[in-house]
């Protein structure tokens, strides 16, 4: 079966749109809270395979990173076949439609709103619950990688946080629209597996996978405020 083309695309992204300004708020949340914990999921998983091999790491620095990438993507994928709700996703889905005016720039907001919301709830649960108490990351090598990832996040000068939260999301919507080319499953996946992949690689800043690394570190210890995880994760566009 062919892909579709930009245009096929683009029209596509329109239904998705109104569809999702129109959802139940309820129903929003829901699937907003099922996409923060999948992309949590991605998050630890590409944790635990990432830094799972420090030998062979040490004497290859790219090798961690195409580790952590090929990982990281089964987060994405799952919003996407699964049908849930992912703040930087929305970033792209909603904006067709609303140039179109299809809906005003308040339906826009209040979807964002509420989903980044629900995806901090779902990415903070799944740590506390699933990685933190399961005792994921208690051992090294994952304590100490951990712990090094939130402090070097909220380290980052406030432009460069910016700058790659760009990089970021700009690969999540082209991960998003990607898979609307195709028909099958395996096509899908490859949509969302490539951008993904890339933006981990690249060391580029999602704010939703960041409301899982940032709080699990602290959680095992990181010396991070409260104040620097926010400034951290809520830094435009990312």
């Amino acid at each position: 079966m062919k892909i579709r083309t930009p245009q096929e695309i683009t029209a596509a992204t329109v239904d998705v749109g109104r569809a999702k300004v129109s959802m139940p708020w309820t129903k929003q949340m829901v699937q907003s809270i099922q996409a923060g914990a999948f992309i949590a999921f991605g998050g630890v998983l590409s944790l635990v395979v990432g830094f799972g091999f420090p030998e062979v790491t040490a004497a290859n620095p790219s090798m961690q990173r195409l580790l952590s990438g090929c990982m990281f993507p089964i987060g994405l994928i799952l919003v996407v076949v699964l049908g849930a709700e992912l703040f930087t996703g929305n970033n792209a889905m909603l904006v067709p439609a609303f140039m179109q005016r299809h809906y005003g720039a308040w339906a826009v907001v209040k979807n964002w709103i509420m989903v980044y919301l629900g995806n901090f709830i779902g990415a903070l649960a799944f740590a506390y619950v699933m990685v933190y108490s399961a005792g994921l990351t208690a051992a090294d090598p994952y304590h100490s990688a951990i712990v090094g990832m939130a402090h070097a996040k909220v380290s980052m000068p406030w432009i460069t946080v910016f700058v790659k939260g760009i990089g970021a999301n700009w690969c999540v919507c082209l991960a998003l629209w990607l898979p609307l080319s195709g028909h099958t499953l395996i096509e899908k996946m490859a949509g969302c597996f490539l951008p993904v992949m890339a933006f981990v690689v690249l060391g580029y800043e999602h704010s939703i996978a960041n409301m899982f690394f940032i709080p699990t570190g602290m959680l095992e210890g990181a010396d991070v405020t409260v104040q620097q995880f926010v400034a951290a994760t809520s830094c435009p566009p990312h």
